[in-house]
């Protein structure tokens, strides 16, 4: 594989190039994807799977990575389902026997209970997670169980624990999802494909439920969780290839587990678009990459990686990839998520995604492109109404939000370059104006852009922001400048998590990717200005 600037090589520096190929070689070996341990997801095998190996890692891990403040993950809102997740874990250990010092084990109950009370009790609306409706209800009826009963644990706190009992829900907050769905799953009806990443909100009902039968790779849902929800003990019969699964998650994460593994077409798609974008290109693609990415492509699109049902965020990009990749594959599989309002995640949304309906606007724009003379009137008639959605969703200080992402850099990035490319221009050229706006404004003086602090992956969104709308003010050269000297010295930085889960969660290499693609885009463009050379 060679990688070419689509404009000469002398815009990338050999050390962007040789990045890239490493980044790009790293993919190809591990089909899986990486992305970075979820504090939710690990808890939930704590309390699930004792007997998976690693469980003592597990258990340290939780303790290791509590905030001072008694949380985990990231803060306000985003940080009741880890929260919730590692408390009732953590109670669960100490109740089957602790496998560390029980008094760092208390200490750590009692500050996460703490730090519940006064989650739930927090105003203003919660992050749209997926699932959280369920999981919430879920987990705090575990919680306030387990505190109902302090004869079962062996610490004299457990009587003072019960004093917070009941836990209550944040409010607005309801029973009904996660209700309907006991009542579903109990009677005996199929279990719906959407639901299966989160089946262990139902873990004593998951392993009779019906017609759930794990991928055949082991995983059900691609969740660790959900799969060990449905196993239900070790010795399950007909277990052997989710024990396999288990064993290799755990295997190459050392003892904690992402939320969602495997990401594979996801991880490919979302590095192929990302580097073809910046205007770096494969000349001939990896072996196995187009494989990968048209190996579950059918009439509803992709799904993100085996165990999950397709959507139309993936399969817009996959298909984006792969003609980036020089294949032309028929974009009809998304028509079955086209809406009245645009084009849904999955049929059935609750919401809208910005980003999904961008990424389907540079599917079928690139469609557009390559067949402009015979191209369908639905897909000009698609384009110009996802055009008009994307303006009519950008919020009044000029950013956009999206379901997908805990960024605003994220969401706006995808809608600027989504818009910039395939916008007319006329049309787009105030929204395009608006968001460098706002881009200008929320540089921070280190020259970084970031949520809760400065981020190489939010910094990276901001230039690609302001190298998509094509605006070469003093301003905004100099806040190029300023945020390519920040990647410069930080771009290596990790995290936070910032993408939607259950919990937030990072994908390494996609991540990567969009540094390095900022980077080889801010110095092309500043290597050609004489007073920034």
């Amino acid at each position: 594989m060679t990688i070419v600037d689509a404009e000469g090589s002398a815009g990338t520096t050999e050390g962007v190039r040789t990045q890239i190929r490493d980044l790009v070689a790293e993919m190809m070996r591990d089909p899986a994807g990486r992305t970075s341990p979820s504090p939710y997801e690990t808890a939930r095998l704590v309390s699930l799977a004792p007997w998976l190996v690693g469980h003592h890692d597990r258990v340290r891990y939780l303790l290791d990575t509590q905030r001072p403040d008694g949380g985990w993950g990231p803060p306000g809102g985003y940080s009741l389902v880890p929260t919730l997740s590692g408390a009732e874990a953590l109670l669960t250990v100490l109740r089957s026997g602790p496998p560390v010092d029980v008094t760092r084990l208390v200490h750590a109950v009692d500050r996460a209970l703490a730090a519940l009370t006064g989650l739930v009790g927090a105003p203003g609306p919660l992050p749209d997670t997926p699932a959280l409706d369920m999981i919430v209800p879920a987990l705090t009826d575990r919680i306030n169980h387990q505190l109902r009963h302090p004869e079962k644990h062996p610490s004299t706190a457990a009587h003072r624990w019960q004093r917070l009992v009941p836990l209550g829900l944040p409010p607005g907050m309801t029973r009904r999802r996660l209700t309907a769905v006991r009542q579903l799953v109990g009677g005996g009806a199929p279990v719906p494909d959407k639901l299966l990443h989160a089946l262990e909100v139902v873990a004593d009902l998951a392993p009779a439920a019906r017609g759930v039968t794990p991928h055949s790779s082991g995983t059900v849902g691609a969740s660790p969780a959900a799969t060990a929800a449905w196993l239900g003990s070790p010795d399950r019969s007909g277990g052997h290839e989710a024990l396999g699964y288990l064993a290799r998650v755990v295997g190459r994460y050392g003892g904690p587990v992402p939320c969602a593994t495997p990401i594979t077409v996801f991880e490919r798609a979302w590095v192929v678009t990302i580097l073809a974008r910046a205007g770096i290109s494969m000349t001939a693609a990896p072996p196995g990459l187009v494989e990968s990415l048209t190996a579950d492509l059918g009439a509803t699109g992709t799904p993100t990686g085996p165990g999950l049902p397709a959507d139309a965020d993936t399969t817009a990009v996959a298909v984006s990839a792969l003609s980036h990749l020089g294949l032309v594959v028929s974009t009809d599989c998304l028509w079955p998520y086209e809406t009245s309002e645009g084009f849904a995640t999955w049929p059935g949304e609750d919401g809208f995604s910005t980003t999904t309906n961008a990424h389907v606007l540079d599917a079928l724009g690139r469609r557009l492109t390559e067949r402009s003379d015979d191209a369908p009137s639905r897909h000009r008639a698609a384009v110009r109404r996802l055009v008009a959605a994307l303006r009519d969703r950008q919020e009044l200080q000029g950013s956009w939000s999206d379901r997908w992402h805990a960024s605003h850099y994220y969401a706006t990035a995808c809608c600027v370059q989504a818009l910039a490319e395939f916008g007319d221009p006329p049309a787009v050229a105030r929204p395009l104006a608006r968001a460098v706006e706002w881009t200008l404004a929320t540089q921070r003086t280190d020259g970084a852009w970031g949520t809760w602090k400065a981020t190489a992956e939010e910094t990276a969104y901001a230039l690609h922001i302001l190298l998509a709308c094509g605006i070469r003010a003093p301003g905004v050269l100099d806040a190029i400048r300023r945020g390519y000297a920040y990647l410069s010295r930080h771009g290596d930085m990790a995290g936070p998590a910032l993408w939607h889960d259950k919990d937030l969660y990072e994908p390494t290499l996609i991540v990567r990717a969009t540094v390095l693609a900022a980077q080889h885009r801010a110095r092309r463009l500043l290597t050609t200005l004489p007073e920034c050379a």
